[in-house]
């Protein structure tokens, strides 16, 4: 009888979906970090940028005065300037890693909120899993075995404020 039973269990099991990019970008917090985030990124292009016009500059200037030096100071510029776009491209890697850490910074508390809230819906309804399609991994849902919660964790967020 339990063997009976037992594939009537599986089909009684709930499953739902969220569309997570959906929910994220509905949300003021998302709003504001992503224009931190944007305005982080445009400061280190700009440094970057500047350097680069200075080292540009530099060769340009190099190879003006390039015939008037002898061979030491044309090795000894040379020197500076291979060391210089060094500089820039450890200025770039530093540059990338810090956007990077300050995206994750402005980014995970408000993934850590949606999160939560698929948590608390998806308990409460006593789903058992529960996809996300934003992520693309999800080819097919049947809607009479899957739920969308996209609105009701929207909804679970706006109580959490």
């Amino acid at each position: 009888m339990l063997m009976l039973l037992a594939p009537l269990a599986t089909f009684a099991q709930k499953f739902g979906h969220v569309d997570t990019q959906s929910i994220i970008e509905s949300l003021p917090d998302y709003s504001r970090a992503k224009g931190e985030v944007e305005a982080i990124g445009k400061q280190y292009d700009n440094e970057l940028q500047t350097s680069q016009a200075e080292f540009q500059r530099q060769v340009e200037d190099y190879d003006k005065k390039k015939s008037s030096m002898n061979a030491t100071q044309q090795e000894e510029k040379e020197k500076a300037l291979q060391e210089m776009a060094n500089r820039i491209q450890q200025q770039a890697q530093q540059s990338q890693q810090d956007f990077q850490k300050a995206q994750q910074e402005k980014m995970q508390p408000i993934l850590n909120k949606v999160r939560e809230a698929i948590q608390t819906v998806a308990k409460s309804g006593g789903y058992v899993y529960v996809m996300d399609t934003s992520s693309g991994s999800v080819l097919y849902i049947n809607d009479s075995i899957s739920k969308d919660l996209t609105a009701e964790v929207k909804a679970q967020i706006a109580k959490m404020k």
